[in-house]
């Protein structure tokens, strides 16, 4: 069996380049990868296309490495939360582009392209400025459109759970959208918070087999983005 255990979330994305597009997972602060995000910052890539659920809070995480303007994109469902700054006002500013995707469709462009599915229909967006120019098509007397696939170069990616080989678990709510971004990407790079010998996780637990899974890095002691932002923390 191969060991993607790596040394340091560093090395885990050392060699992410300039233009690639990284899924970041996370549900706003749940499941959301800190220390990895913060070594892309220190990595240093850029004109990225980043896909999340948002786009980052406060001045950590993503909100910190679009702020670092290494974003040229983003692919959400929420540009602008409570605590969002940096994103809208660059995106005011003219200074970065979004593609906006409603939530529900987003987590189904991402598990088709797990799942191979090239496109889909769905009934979502019919008559909107979202549905502009994309392919519709009636079924059963009523109309859909159709969405691609959305895959990534990498996907970051944080579980409670892992094992050498990349098998994962998740906590509770964090779970959301890091199993499917796993199967999206080409390279997934996953920080764990407890990594266990081989076999350790009942096969019945495992959330994300590893074979979805190529780098693993632990932090045993997690940052949590809503305690990094009630202290007022900005990165770098």
């Amino acid at each position: 069996m191969i060991n993607k255990q790596v040394s340091s979330v560093a090395s885990a994305v050392a060699d992410i380049p300039d233009g690639a597009t990284v899924m970041v997972g996370g549900f706003g602060a749940s499941g959301s990868p800190i220390e990895l995000i913060h070594a892309l910052i220190d990595h240093g890539a850029k004109d990225l296309t980043v896909i999340n659920n948002n786009t980052g809070n406060g001045e950590v995480g993503l909100a910190a490495l679009i702020g670092n303007r290494q974003v040229r994109k983003m692919i959400c469902s929420f540009p602008r939360s409570s605590q969002s700054k940096v994103f809208p006002e660059l995106y005011k500013e003219g200074l970065i582009e979004l593609e906006l995707v409603p939530q529900g469709t987003l987590a189904e462009r991402i598990r088709a392209a797990g799942a191979g599915i090239p496109a889909f229909f769905t009934p979502t967006t019919v008559g909107t400025v979202l549905a502009e120019g994309k392919e519709t098509r009636d079924f059963d007397g009523r109309s859909y459109v159709m969405e691609p696939w959305l895959k990534a170069d990498f996907a970051l990616i944080k579980c409670e759970t892992a094992d050498p080989v990349g098998n994962l678990t998740y906590n509770k709510t964090a779970r959301n959208f890091n199993p499917l971004m796993c199967m999206a990407a080409t390279t997934t790079i996953v920080q764990t918070r407890k990594l266990v010998k081989s076999g350790d996780i009942d096969p019945e637990h495992v959330i994300t087999p590893g074979i979805f899974v190529n780098r693993v890095v632990e932090v045993s002691d997690p940052v949590h983005e809503d305690t990094l932002i009630a202290e007022g923390r900005r990165y770098p």
